[in-house]
């Protein structure tokens, strides 16, 4: 089951008394929750039939009488139990939970949970925790409810929420635009962890900043988004090749102010050169580009970015380059030159003397 089947099942009062929620979307978990609250609580009554509970500070006896409270003037009273340490690995429980892991109140919620009455939706949250399915209180979930992975939207139902999401800050974007902000906004990038909450801050900005119902474009989207630092090195090392050392520089004073470390900016142009001459060299040898791709350890997004990026340069200048940041490492280490300035210079250099 996903998050839409859940919420159809919530709106035709056909729900199983207790679910397991987990994943990395919390943005999906936090809109599924309060959709279970519209649906069912009375705002009047709503400290009496919606219980939000910590698992780490609840025992079981707490989880029961929240529990076995009837609902008043309700159909149906939900209890949310977040992050209960029995979820997690040995080694995961903290000293301060370790009341589950020595008692017996674990078997005794497993137990009750089997038993439940149709009043009650039992919901257990687990945020970006990944669950182990041969855990028992999981097993006993799935048995008796249901366990709900919510993972990141993708396709169509990404690009909806995105179009429905500007719509609602007044905003609007183009089809064709809206594949270039998923792009921009590395929703999908490993390293990121980006969610829903991030895209529409993204959107929330700019949808301010346009005006007059506007369309926000990929100019627009370049201009706005905020961008990782892997991406603003890739765009950097792109103005670099091109010898547009006015936009290099421009892209380097961004990250600059937006307190990005320069010894930090320097390693990851380092990276990205390094990982330049190691993809044309292996190609030079003759490896196919799935061979490459294998032995540079590195993601298909990266991956991609980078090799197209080596076809800027030569070998003989990549080497170069490494060379140039090489005294820009050395300058910032040994030297009183501001560290700002080291970098500009090397950027110079980068654009015009390789």
């Amino acid at each position: 089951m996903n998050y839409k089947e859940f919420i159809k099942k919530a709106e035709d009062n056909d729900l199983e008394p207790v679910y397991l929620f987990y994943g990395q979307e919390n943005y999906l978990i936090d809109y599924t929750l309060k959709k279970v609250k519209d649906i069912f609580i009375d705002v009047a009554f709503e400290p009496l039939n919606y219980i939000v509970l910590d698992g780490k500070e609840a025992d079981f006896d707490k989880i029961l009488n929240a529990c076995e409270t009837l609902p008043f003037m309700s159909e149906k009273k939900i209890v949310i139990i977040e992050d209960l340490p029995l979820f997690k690995s040995k080694k995961e429980i903290d000293e301060g939970s370790k009341e589950w892991e020595a008692s017996a109140s674990n078997n005794q919620l497993i137990e009750y949970i089997g038993g439940l009455e149709d009043y009650l939706c039992l919901i257990f949250v687990e945020k970006f925790n990944s669950i182990k399915k041969t855990n028992t209180l999981y097993k006993k979930i799935n048995k008796v409810g249901d366990a709900i992975e919510f993972t990141k939207l993708r396709g169509k139902d990404l690009d909806d929420w995105i179009e429905k999401s500007f719509k609602k800050y007044d905003g609007k974007i183009s089809k064709s635009a809206i594949n270039h902000f998923i792009q921009q906004s590395s929703y999908f990038d490993s390293k990121q962890d980006k969610t829903l909450y991030d895209l529409e801050n993204e959107i929330i900005k700019i949808s301010n900043y346009l005006s007059n119902g506007t369309e926000a474009t990929k100019k627009t989207i370049d201009l706005l988004v905020a961008k990782p630092l892997e991406m603003n090195v890739f765009n950097l090392l792109n103005s670099i090749s091109q010898k547009n050392g006015e936009n290099a520089l421009r892209l380097f004073n961004e990250m600059y102010m937006a307190n990005e470390p320069v010894l930090f900016i320097l390693h990851m142009i380092v990276r990205q050169l390094r990982n330049m001459l190691n993809i044309k060299a292996l190609k030079m040898k003759g490896y196919t580009e799935g061979e490459v791709f294998e032995k540079m350890s590195l993601s298909k997004y990266e991956f991609q970015k980078v090799s197209n990026q080596s076809n800027n340069f030569t070998i003989p200048q990549l080497e170069k380059a490494m060379l140039h940041c090489l005294e820009a490492d050395k300058s910032i280490k040994t030297s009183s030159i501001d560290d700002r300035l080291v970098l500009e210079m090397l950027i110079t250099n980068l654009c015009f003397k390789i």
